[in-house]
């Protein structure tokens, strides 16, 4: 009951970048994960961790040669994410702008998936583009990018980004707010 009262008053304090006032329910975090074949996938990459709902899941289902590598900027989830003990996560005080930067320090070329939870209709439109392209960049050849958000403002540009055959669409209405997924592959 602690842990979700601290990410609440941290939700209030900061909701103009964390973009919710509520943790990812397991629904949205299983649909999310549903595209990833964690028998095969060498690297993860989780964009906003936030308080690690989505993270957790992604630990207790990753083989053990998969690395997790998880961005956030927000201090105190940052400083949440630290106290996971599990020896397959980096967690980086780094803006998602610079994924292939981060990822390539770490001794990485490219991604196997990459996990999404920033709000991106709050984030200034060219941060969150550079974010976008800079993903699709980031990704290895058939590697996904699942995103979600609240709304449905970001369908078209990742029909862009991704090409409009390659994005798919879905909903989850057992979260608060309900959320829309966009899972999008690299061709």
């Amino acid at each position: 009951m602690e842990k979700k009262f601290n990410f609440l008053k941290e939700a209030i304090s900061t909701v103009k970048t964390s973009g919710t006032l509520i943790p990812s329910s397991r629904f949205l975090a299983e649909k999310m994960l549903k595209h990833i074949d964690f028998k095969k996938a060498k690297l993860i990459v989780e964009l906003g961790s936030g308080n690690g709902a989505i993270t957790k899941r992604i630990l207790n289902k990753m083989n053990s040669e998969t690395k997790l590598i998880c961005f956030e900027i927000n201090e105190t989830f940052y400083n949440e994410l630290l106290k996971i003990d599990h020896s397959q996560i980096t967690v980086l005080k780094a803006s998602a702008e610079n994924v292939i930067q981060e990822i390539n320090k770490l001794g990485y070329t490219e991604a196997d998936y990459i996990v999404s939870g920033l709000p991106l209709s709050i984030i200034p439109k060219k941060i969150s583009e550079n974010i976008l392209v800079e993903s699709h960049k980031a990704l290895k050849k058939e590697g996904y990018f699942v995103q979600f958000q609240y709304s449905l403002d970001y369908y078209k540009r990742l029909k862009n980004i991704f090409k409009k055959e390659n994005v798919s669409l879905n909903f989850e209405p057992i979260n608060f707010p309900p959320a829309f997924i966009y899972s999008c592959i690299k061709k």
